[in-house]
């Protein structure tokens, strides 16, 4: 078993424990990335070797002396490469910021950094994390670990396919619409997204501001939960930032579901999703049911107008963020103009992808004279109506269950070839984002072809501890491991 083959909490373990050394883990996974980049392409910039090693050393000194003690203190992370990093590039997998290097750090990052974490490159990902399959990203698509055919989703698919081969300790990705979730379950790893407002958002660049939220992607739920507790905080830098009383996460790692009350949305059972990825989320709820949890049918309503509603407001929001990139401040610029206007739509034109480019035309459509009430009025308000299924429903259940994606990871050009249908992927996702819940994608299973399947619960605002107790029952006795499901694929 090679130390990238740990789970993130057992790997810091061992190195507290004086088993191993930060530097150790850092050249195991450096290692694991020069063997494995040439088929995965999960990082958009990798760290210097030398600069890596420096910082393990420092952290094993403070280690040594007794100033670091958290439980990922000297364990390698990747992050997605739309949070900045102070000196490092950062260029959401876009030509427009090819060469843009901040001078800043996002806070969820500084929360790592401040615990020990080594981080080890930038993961690729959709471009401004526009798309469910990473194949938009400027520098090219990433492949599945489990089989290279196949995408690994998205937006943060660089982000789950390091865990997925072993490249990281764990990963740090960013969750518009499902962009953490539906990886984690084409990847067959743990990924969470937390409440709105539970992790600052200070540093992310912007897609969508009211639906992005930053959140972890590991081997386990335990991992999962031992990174939010350390990158969740109040910050004052960022204005959607909640103060919240409670941020112990891990107090919810208990093997007991007895009489938690788990939802199954009909909804989410009927037409469009694979039989393999039905039967093996309604294996997961016989898990579940075993334990003790109580578990009831129930109509959430309002599923079909998720999707348009979540694409209006996501896309109105994206053309304003993106009306920074112009040129003028930093990123790319075109080499040849004839005065500002012309050099703004010629750098955007050559900057901007061709899924940005429809996303940002949709918005500014949306958003224009004549259409703002008939469009973007109308998906706020049926964002509100969600909001309220979802509060009647919570008020009858403590978790949501149900898939996390309608099928197992596609094949590499599939859903490119028509956005569409890969816009109908994120159908059991959005919704959360829209209602601002928390949300948890376990791995559940694998499909005839060898792919992994996973299955999602949702809690209600602030509940994460309801999702974390039943991913973690449901993880210790769901009875296999996807690696002995499989037989190979990712380490």
């Amino acid at each position: 078993m090679g130390l990238m083959d740990y789970t993130a909490v057992e790997l810091g373990k061992k190195i507290r424990a004086g088993e191993i050394t930060a530097m150790e883990a850092a050249q195991a996974a450096m290692d694991a990335i020069e063997a494995g980049e040439g088929s995965y392409h999960c990082y958009v910039t990798v760290s210097d070797r030398e600069n890596v090693l420096k910082r393990a050393q420092e952290v094993q000194t403070l280690i040594e002396n007794g100033t670091l003690t958290g439980p990922l203190a000297g364990v390698p992370v990747a992050i997605k490469d739309n949070m900045c990093t102070k000196g490092t590039l950062t260029t959401c997998s876009s030509k427009i910021l090819s060469d843009f290097v901040p001078t800043y750090t996002a806070e969820a990052v500084c929360n790592l950094e401040k615990a020990g974490a080594v981080i080890i490159g930038k993961t690729n990902m959709d471009e401004f994390a526009m798309g469910s399959t990473t194949e938009t990203s400027y520098c090219g698509p990433t492949q599945n670990p489990w089989n290279t055919e196949h995408v690994p989703g998205g937006s943060s698919g660089g982000s789950a396919a390091a865990v997925a081969a072993g490249e990281c300790g764990y990963s740090i990705g960013s969750d518009t619409g499902g962009s953490i979730r539906q990886p984690a379950s084409y990847c067959g790893v743990v990924g969470m997204k937390p409440t709105y407002g539970t992790v600052s958002r200070y540093g992310l660049i912007a897609y969508g501001s009211s639906l992005d939220q930053i959140g972890p992607l590991a081997k386990d739920v335990r991992d999962c939960a031992v990174i939010l507790e350390t990158i969740a905080s109040y910050d004052e830098k960022d204005s959607t930032s909640v103060k919240r009383e409670d941020y112990d996460f891990t107090s919810a790692l208990v093997n007991d579901v007895k009489g938690l009350r788990i939802g199954i949305p009909r909804d989410y059972f009927g037409e469009g999703l694979d039989s393999e990825v039905k039967e093996a989320v309604l294996s997961a709820v016989k898990v579940l049911e075993q334990q003790g949890a109580v578990v009831e049918e129930f109509d959430l309503s309002l599923v079909e107008y998720a999707i348009p509603a979540y694409y209006v407001i996501a896309c109105a929001e994206a053309s304003s963020n993106l009306a920074r990139f112009d040129g003028v401040k930093y990123g790319y610029r075109t080499s040849e103009f004839e005065g500002l206007h012309h050099m703004y739509k010629k750098t955007r034109s050559e900057g901007f992808g061709e899924e940005v480019k429809r996303r940002i035309m949709l918005g500014s459509f949306v958003l224009s004279s004549g259409y703002y009430d008939a469009y973007y009025l109308k998906a706020l308000r049926t964002k509100a109506l969600i909001k309220q299924a979802f509060d009647k429903a919570f008020a009858r259940y403590d978790v949501i269950l149900g898939p996390a994606a309608p099928t197992t990871a596609p094949k590499l050009g599939d859903s490119l070839s028509d956005p569409i249908k890969m816009y109908l992927g994120d159908i059991y996702t959005i919704s959360v984002n829209l209602a601002g819940l928390p949300g948890i994608t376990v791995p559940c299973g694998m499909d005839s072809k060898g792919l992994p399947i996973g299955v999602q619960m949702i809690g209600d605002c602030f509940k994460e501890k309801n999702i974390l107790r039943a991913a973690y029952t449901y993880e210790q006795n769901r009875g296999f491991q996807l690696r002995d499901l499989a037989g190979k694929g990712a380490k």
